[in-house]
């Protein structure tokens, strides 16, 4: 019986997080085909939800934005890829044609050692990526530390005008190595996140980001609000409202909002 051959299925990564897969690459490629994010999922096929968390994730995650909107005009506005976009799609293509051709070899190498060093490899194959159910992450450095007896505050630097607070054990400093230029990647799930029409910072160890309400999943209960931040790596911040509070404060997409989330919500996560 003629062998089956194995078909590598490529995913790049971050330290912060998985980047670039096989579902993204087709739909920046179909993007890019169709100037549409509805058209481009309609065509994988994919949710019109699922497409835009694939790619607020990716635009946060990256170095610089892989796509483009723009609105109205005679065209009617849509969606296109950046350069940038366009050259992740070049390498990985390129490196998925070359990832397949050395698993095909290692395939060949792996059917003449011990059956026990043979099943330790397809272990590490089959190996699962971690991901987190947190909706905002966000990319940084830690910039300065306030260690205390018990808890200590951990300010992590997103640019050079911007950093969030992060209140974390004294433990978990040690635990996680923190150190001041220490890269890590800062979690707050969507619940935690509360928006305000008006900016009020009287209520202490909470971080602030103003931007515009971007896109409203209204749901029979809760609704989801994508705020759009202009930070050079977080580019969107996620939020769970009530609907209620949605028809109260007159949320709709376009109006400014500031997003803000206490520093005790923040997750740090660190890499070796």
């Amino acid at each position: 019986m003629a062998r089956r051959k194995l078909r590598a299925h490529l995913e790049l990564e971050t330290e912060f997080g998985a980047l670039l897969g096989g579902t993204r690459i087709r739909l920046l490629e179909a993007i890019e085909k169709h100037g549409s994010i509805s058209k481009a999922a309609k065509a994988l096929p994919l949710s019109y939800k699922a497409a835009w968390d694939a790619l607020e994730e990716l635009n946060n995650l990256a170095d610089q934005p892989v796509i483009e909107r723009s609105v109205g005009g005679a065209g009617g506005g849509g969606t296109r890829l950046t350069d940038y976009g366009r050259k992740l799609i070049a390498m990985f293509r390129a490196l998925e044609g070359e990832y397949q051709s050395a698993m095909d070899r290692l395939y060949d190498e792996a059917a003449a050692v011990p059956d026990t060093d043979k099943a330790a490899f397809q272990r590490m194959l089959r190996r699962v990526t971690l991901r987190s159910s947190a909706r905002n992450q966000f990319v940084g450095s830690v910039s300065r530390i306030v260690a205390g007896p018990v808890n200590a505050q951990v300010f992590v630097s997103l640019n050079e005008a911007d950093e969030i607070e992060a209140q974390v054990t004294s433990e978990s400093v040690d635990r996680l190595n923190l150190a001041v230029g220490r890269e890590v990647i800062a979690l707050v799930k969507a619940p935690a996140v509360f928006l305000m029409t008006e900016r009020d910072e009287r209520i202490t160890d909470t971080n602030y980001m103003d931007g515009v309400v971007s896109r409203i999943n209204k749901g029979t209960v809760n609704a989801e609000v994508v705020v759009d931040v202009p930070l050079s790596r977080v580019r969107h911040v996620t939020a769970i409202v009530t609907t209620a509070s949605l028809a109260t404060m007159g949320l709709k997409v376009g109006a400014k909002v500031t997003a803000a989330f206490p520093a005790s919500s923040v997750i740090l996560t660190s890499f070796d």
